[in-house]
């Protein structure tokens, strides 16, 4: 058996390439383990690398950065068996201002557009915290272009790891109805600079706040309102409400942290997943503390 793990970062983006790299590693250790042969890209020409290795392989992810996501995964999917989330619900997610306006009308609360206070201005199709700063309220912090502003709400800072069973996309004859798998609640570390930019440190997981259940609750609905298959890494933040703050339709970096407390193969969840077939759970043994860069601590 052959995977391609296309991830984009190592070989592109040298500010996200530690993180892309610790992800990268996870995952293919994991495939490794279940017996694959993985090939990834080599060169910076993600597309050609893409196409070049994709043919021979019996599986593909695709990992990169969510604007860019829907354009290779679509590629791949045409090439061979994609364990991610489909082309077209990677679009979406993709601009954050429309992902959001989606869920509201769908009775997911989001964080209000901004008003008199402070507020959290942000890329319309960005990634993690890249572009993404804590402003008042004063005409200079306006949005620019390619840029929306929402209300500043208080609360806990966590993310849902969530693999979702076909739903749609190119191998929706596997469609089984199966609600998607929790893998891990996990508590996020944001830091906040002078300058206002919001800085992505780590986390830990798994967490097990106040709320879980309501918590992991929302999360589901929020992707399986957006279609989401594969893995995916839904924000949120625990305040008055549960509210949604971005949803990420591929491996996040707290996937390095489960992979290390997990019982089961990431691997073996994706590619059973994309044929309908999670399991029903799954079994984490401790705890651990990791940083953006994926370096790990046990707790």
């Amino acid at each position: 058996m052959k995977a391609i793990l296309a991830e984009y970062t190592v070989c592109n983006d040298p500010e996200l390439a530690p993180e892309g790299a610790a992800m990268l590693a996870a995952i293919r250790e994991s495939f490794e383990r279940c017996g694959y042969e993985v090939v990834t890209p080599e060169r910076p020409d993600f597309e050609g690398e893409i196409r070049r290795l994709a043919p021979g392989c019996d599986v593909g992810l695709v990992i990169a950065p969510d604007r860019l996501l829907f354009r290779y995964t679509q590629i791949l999917e045409g090439l061979t068996h994609n364990v991610g989330c489909g082309s077209m619900n990677a679009a979406v997610c993709a601009n954050k201002q429309r992902t959001a306006a989606i869920l509201a009308r769908n009775g997911v609360a989001v964080p209000p557009d901004a008003g008199e206070g402070k507020r959290i201005v942000k890329p319309v199709t960005g990634c993690g915290a890249q572009g993404v700063r804590l402003t008042d309220e004063e005409p200079d912090e306006e949005p620019g272009a390619g840029e929306f502003a929402q209300a500043y709400v208080e609360g806990e800072t966590l993310s849902v790891s969530l693999v979702g069973s076909r739903v749609t996309g190119n191998v929706c004859e596997y469609y089984s109805g199966n609600p998607p798998l929790l893998l891990a609640v996990n508590r996020q570390e944001i830091a906040v600079g002078d300058d206002g930019r919001v800085r992505y440190l780590g986390g830990e997981t798994p967490v097990h706040p106040d709320r879980e259940e309501e918590i992991v609750e929302v999360a589901v609905r929020a992707m399986n309102i957006l279609g989401c298959q594969g893995y995916a890494g839904i924000d949120i933040i625990a305040g008055d409400q549960i509210y949604v703050v971005d949803v990420n339709p591929r491996p996040t970096t707290s996937l390095v942290g489960i992979a290390s407390v997990m019982e089961e193969e990431i691997a073996d969840i994706l590619v059973k997943a994309s044929h309908g077939e999670a399991p029903a759970e799954v079994h984490l043994s401790g705890s651990v503390r990791f940083d953006k860069d994926g370096r790990i601590s046990r707790l």
